[in-house]
């Protein structure tokens, strides 16, 4: 399929895992990515494989932010999809109880702060061509409770769903769409790396998906796909589920 064809796309965290597959698959769609990490290494290495450009940026940064929109226009002439998918989940994020006041505002920072900076940014170029997808990544997490809490990580994405939803209703009559991404637990390198070290942490959550495995990156990046093409033209404002019924579940299957 080529929906994206021509169409000019700014990924954040696009250096790996959701990012990284969201990068191929737009490319594959015909896009011109944008590929923006602060790990140069990754990053170059992302816009190399898909024939795009990279943008090193800080998305805490707002001058960066700002920058990294302008790039892609003056590169490309438009900015018709940004993917705001940058974000962290440190170890010391945890239980409310143990995650001090630092550990809380880096993770908002860069989570919840960075997708405000780029919607900021990315919407006025879209307002000039009278049209645009934005998608922000949130989690499941927003959506649901957990006894394993990452307290200041789950409260980043559930202000990305109420960012999102305010922004799809406030922008639909330009014709920007802005959705919220809910994807489950994703087959990445920081998953794995939290799981690895911590094998029962990881079996609490696999039971209680119902299709019985972890998501894999490409299918986050085919959800990503339809959300900034025409197929999705009628769909803003929304929390975009890919969890392989983990909402939606009380008693999952043996």
């Amino acid at each position: 399929m080529q929906r994206l064809q021509d169409r000019v796309a700014v990924i954040t965290g696009a250096g790996s895992g959701i990012g990284l597959a969201t990068a191929r698959r737009f490319a594959e769609e015909g896009a011109k990515v944008v590929c923006v990490d602060i790990d140069e290494t990754a990053g170059r290495k992302a816009a190399e494989e898909v024939g795009g450009l990279y943008v090193k940026a800080d998305v805490t940064s707002e001058a960066d932010v700002e920058r990294m929109f302008r790039t892609a226009f003056d590169t490309y002439g438009s900015v018709d999809i940004a993917f705001n998918n940058a974000g962290i989940s440190p170890p010391e994020d945890d239980s409310i109880l143990e995650t001090g006041i630092e550990a809380w505002k880096r993770v908002q920072e860069v989570n919840l702060t960075s997708v405000y900076l780029c919607c900021k940014h990315a919407i006025p170029y879209m307002r000039r061509q009278g049209k645009g997808s934005i998608i922000n990544t949130a989690s499941f997490v927003a959506v649901m409770g957990s006894a394993t809490s990452q307290i200041s990580y789950t409260a980043s994405k559930g202000g990305i769903l109420a960012m999102s939803r305010e922004l799809g209703v406030q922008f639909a009559r330009e014709g920007i769409r802005v959705n919220a991404l809910c994807p489950g637990p994703v087959n990445t390198p920081l998953l794995r790396e939290l799981f690895a070290k911590d094998p029962e942490r990881a079996q609490r959550r696999l039971v209680h998906i119902p299709v019985g495995r972890f998501a894999e990156a490409s299918e986050i990046a085919a959800a990503v796909a339809f959300l900034a093409s025409d197929d999705a033209s009628f769909i803003t404002g929304s929390e975009f589920l890919v969890d392989g019924g983990i909402s939606g579940a009380y008693v999952t299957p043996l």
